[in-house]
């Protein structure tokens, strides 16, 4: 890629320490797990090492601890060849999250956020110049208010906003998402955010619309074995999903943020780009982890459902 398809991706750092279960606890029940692992993880650097080893030219933008940790937690971001220039050292422990999978694959999860608290809106405007010369600029919601605020001013190219979890944020930053990518529970607390006396929709088609009409340019919204659908300015556009066996749903979500940066900055359209995020996304679930379960760029994927490419 040339500088000018350049991913800044300004976000969380964590260390991810992995039990496996034969299921999810019941509230005060103790359970037998295995594994405890500690892999590198965070959804910003999840989605920024996810870009990086499918072929992106990635900077990242966030902050570790003066812990043992840091080193940890960084290793994937040094692997895959991402920037480090705007990620900097915080007083205090690096981000922690504590992960639980279960056999058929779903996660429960704590984040602790440690350094990822100091992003702000300062260390933001720090990184001016990458912000202001790439392609597509990918942010969620693991970092403070004030950080992810700042951005919209300082955005040239595209916003790709996962605002995951949602936070209550000034609605002009929400409505510089393009594209704004949710699961049908984030669309509808945004939705709560920006029509807060309208009717909430139920069915997808209508939460796009609904999100469009509130003054998001492009919509992405993830319907997990359904796949996903782009809403955008040439329409709405049902994107299928890919069927695999998952064995860890950790960093599913997050390869696919990495997946549809790197098609945008390619100068794809949404639905291709979304298209091929599907099936990074895919390959993802079938490996136990986060950043250790992305693809590379000669990986092959898997095939959506119908035999979409």
């Amino acid at each position: 890629m040339s500088p000018t398809q350049t991913i800044a991706v300004v976000g969380s750092i964590n260390v991810d320490l992995i039990a496996q279960v034969a299921r999810h606890p019941q509230p005060g029940e103790t359970l037998h797990g295995r594994g405890g692992q500690m892999t590198p993880g965070g959804k910003g650097a999840n989605q920024a090492v996810a870009a990086a080893k499918l072929g992106g030219a990635v900077e990242m933008i966030g902050a570790v601890g003066t812990d043992t940790q840091a080193e940890a937690g960084l290793s994937g971001l040094r692997a895959a060849g991402v920037g480090l220039a705007g990620v900097r050292e915080a007083e205090g422990p690096t981000g922690l999250a504590i992960v639980t999978v279960a056999e058929d694959g779903e996660n429960s999860i704590v984040v602790i956020a440690g350094a990822n608290d100091t992003v702000d809106a300062a260390q933001v405007r720090e990184a001016r110049e990458v912000l202001e010369h790439a392609a597509i600029v990918v942010c969620q919601g693991e970092i403070p208010r004030d950080g992810i605020e700042a951005l919209p001013g300082l955005v040239r190219g595209r916003f790709l906003h996962n605002p995951a979890p949602v936070m209550e944020l000034d609605p002009a930053v929400l409505r510089a998402s393009d594209p704004l990518v949710v699961n049908e529970h984030e669309a509808a607390l945004v939705l709560a955010q920006l029509t807060p006396d309208a009717e909430a929709p139920e069915q997808p088609e209508q939460i796009a619309t609904a999100l469009r009409e509130a003054g998001i340019a492009s919509v992405v919204l993830t319907l997990g074995a359904q796949g996903s659908l782009v809403a955008d300015a040439d329409g709405q556009h049902r994107i299928p999903a890919a069927t695999v066996t998952a064995v860890d749903t950790t960093g599913a979500g997050d390869a696919f943020i990495g997946a549809l940066a790197v098609g945008l900055a390619r100068g794809e359209s949404l639905p291709v780009a979304a298209h091929f995020a599907s099936r990074v996304g895919a390959f993802a679930a079938t490996g136990l982890g986060a950043q250790p379960s992305y693809p590379g760029a000669d990986d092959e994927l898997p095939q959506l459902d119908g035999g979409s490419a």
